[in-house]
């Protein structure tokens, strides 16, 4: 009768699925997820979302990071969080400046704001650009 416990080279150590930036990354990738498909600029007319544009790189960007989330390796997971992480801050510091740059050109200050959505992406990409600096540093 064998054992159910092996012994020796079978029992090796266990893989863990989870790493250090892993909680990071999936709270970082859920927010993204969620914001991006919220408005993300509000007028006194209505609100423009956030898949109407650039919301959809951002969209990607957050099943990414949730993706690499899930892996066990370390370098792939830091790539998962560091590109997601500083494709969506960009994106989301070009919409800042757009916004500015149209309040600026109409003499319309206060008149377009940013929306939740784009709150959200920008916390989602300081969220995973930490996450990133944690598995780097771990």
């Amino acid at each position: 009768m064998s054992s159910v416990t092996g012994t020796g080279a079978a029992t090796g150590r266990r893989r863990r699925i989870l790493h250090v930036g892993s909680v990071g990354m999936i709270f970082g990738g859920l927010l993204m997820l969620v914001g991006s498909l919220m408005p993300w600029v509000s007028t006194p007319v209505g609100h423009l979302s956030g898949a109407a544009g650039a919301g959809l790189w951002t969209l990607c960007c957050g099943a990414l990071a949730i993706a690499g989330a899930l892996m066990p390796y370390r370098r792939v997971a830091l790539a998962h969080a560091l590109v997601p992480g500083a494709a969506a801050a960009l994106l989301v510091l070009w919409q800042v400046a757009r916004i500015l740059q149209l309040s600026a050109s109409t003499d319309s200050w206060g008149k377009l704001l940013p929306g939740i959505g784009l709150v959200l992406v920008g916390g989602a990409a300081v969220i995973l650009l930490r996450a990133a600096l944690r598995i780097r540093a771990a």
